[in-house]
């Protein structure tokens, strides 16, 4: 249910569309459209589904402090056998789009909307079978939510600066524009229905993890800590653990290789560095344990072919042609390894939609 302000546009999730129509359904439609009723097959606490709603009226502009409200009833059957109804109710303010975008700003949350754009493209990819026209639909609305919420001098690309809430948005975009979500070369139909299939299921944490897998660091300098999805992450003398959420993969770099050859960490006068070996097992384990569908297990070392699930997923920083190392925001000189790509790198992505949002013809 809504107020008469807003319009459901439609669903995208695991659902299908039980075609009720009503005052409050939207004629333009996104994913499952036509109805303000959808169901479900089955929900565990990881199942979201993404509603799009239509503001089918200026009313609220001129009722500044007003607020629109969305109820959601759900009503399922308990694993105990009983059945049950859930009511959540949202209330949120009004915002002029032209006089308030600060307002409208302040709300943006960066995760879910990357989530949001990731369903959306790939149903456009489904339904219109045309991946490059998705790839530039990408493009452009990134483009134009640049030219909105950005700050910046016509035709001088250094100005441009994004609000806090923002500045995470684009990277989103470029690791969702290289995911198999939508470049489908080297996997099988089974496999790609497979991913979006996930990607329609799992909640906001889940799916940026899918969009841009979570990159952890082990070495002798210190704990575990979270680096950059970066080819400069990738230095002999660390072991990295990435999840990817369909791959959880450890990699030995090549420092660390040799010692493992060696057979140090069979000895105890090096049981440092049998607990460093440990410890991204360990932690592997504590996420494989707690997924399901379990992900695909990778253990590899530098140079071996196994290391490409990696390599696949870093930022391409520095390549085999490049002219300068070091990762976005890594500077040059970097020590970081090089990856065979002819993808660009976050670093010149980030140039180019810089140009183009502030350019006077975009």
């Amino acid at each position: 249910r809504t107020e008469r302000e807003l319009k459901v546009a439609g669903a995208l999730g695991p659902c299908i569309s039980m075609e009720k129509k009503g005052p409050n359904v939207s004629d333009n439609e996104i994913g499952i459209g036509g109805s303000n009723t959808f169901q479900l097959c089955s929900a565990d606490p990881s199942t979201s589904l993404a509603i799009f709603l239509e503001v089918a009226s200026q009313q609220g502009q001129a009722a500044p402090g007003g607020r629109g409200a969305v109820q959601f009833i759900s009503q399922y059957q308990h694993s105990n056998g009983t059945k049950r109804i859930r009511v959540t109710t949202l209330a949120r303010h009004w915002a002029d789009p032209v006089t308030s975008i600060q307002h409208v700003a302040a709300g943006f949350d960066q995760e879910a909307s990357a989530a949001l754009m990731a369903r959306i493209a790939v149903n456009r990819n489904e339904t219109d079978n045309d991946g490059p026209d998705v790839l530039r639909w990408l493009d452009r609305m990134l483009i134009r939510l640049c030219q909105k919420f950005g700050e910046y001098n016509k035709e001088d690309f250094s100005t441009f600066k994004f609000p806090d809430n923002f500045t995470l948005y684009p990277q989103f975009m470029f690791h969702l524009r290289r995911s198999p979500f939508l470049q489908v070369f080297n996997n099988s139909p089974d496999e790609t229905a497979y991913y979006r299939h996930k990607l329609m299921k799992e909640d906001v944490s889940n799916s940026m993890i899918m969009i841009q897998p979570y990159l952890y660091s082990y070495s002798f300098d210190g704990p575990a800590e979270a680096v950059l999805l970066d080819s400069c992450s990738i230095k002999p003398d660390r072991i990295l653990l990435m999840d990817a959420y369909f791959q959880i993969v450890i990699y030995h770099g090549d420092t660390i290789k040799k010692w493992m050859d060696k057979g140090y960490h069979e000895s105890p006068e090096h049981e440092n560095f049998r607990q460093l070996l440990a410890q991204p097992v360990e932690d592997a384990q504590e996420i494989l344990a707690a997924r399901f569908p379990m992900p695909r297990y990778v253990d590899c070392v530098h140079g071996d072919s196994q290391s490409r699930f990696l390599f696949a997923k870093v930022n391409p920083s520095q390549t085999h042609n490049s002219a300068y190392g070091g990762g976005y925001g890594g500077g040059p000189g970097g020590t970081g390894a090089s990856v065979l790509t002819e993808d660009v790198s976050l670093q010149v992505f980030m140039d180019h939609l810089k140009k183009l949002a502030v350019a006077n013809n975009s």
